[in-house]
């Protein structure tokens, strides 16, 4: 159960920083980059922020908001990335 959970929180949060970031490159929610960005994101941005602010491994805001910008920079590299590569 708990890894349910933990994907779907992943792909909620893969999901926001793409709307976040929105753009004419993100118009709809790619759900495989949802569930990379948000889980990838998690897990550093998440677990540092968590850590460093002194909240240990607890689900607490700063954990939250460590995870938004993981996943925000996860996705803003993935798309520098694939429109270097289309150029």
């Amino acid at each position: 159960m708990l890894i349910l959970a933990i994907i779907v929180f992943g792909m909620v949060i893969g999901a926001l920083a793409q709307i976040l970031l929105g753009g004419k490159n993100l118009r709809t929610v790619d759900w495989g980059l949802a569930l990379v960005a948000g889980i990838v994101g998690s897990f550093v941005g998440g677990l540092l922020i968590s850590l460093l602010s002194g909240d240990g491994l607890e689900l607490r805001p700063s954990g939250i908001i460590g995870s938004l910008v993981g996943a925000v920079l996860v996705t803003a590299g993935w798309i520098f990335f694939k429109k270097r590569s289309t150029v």
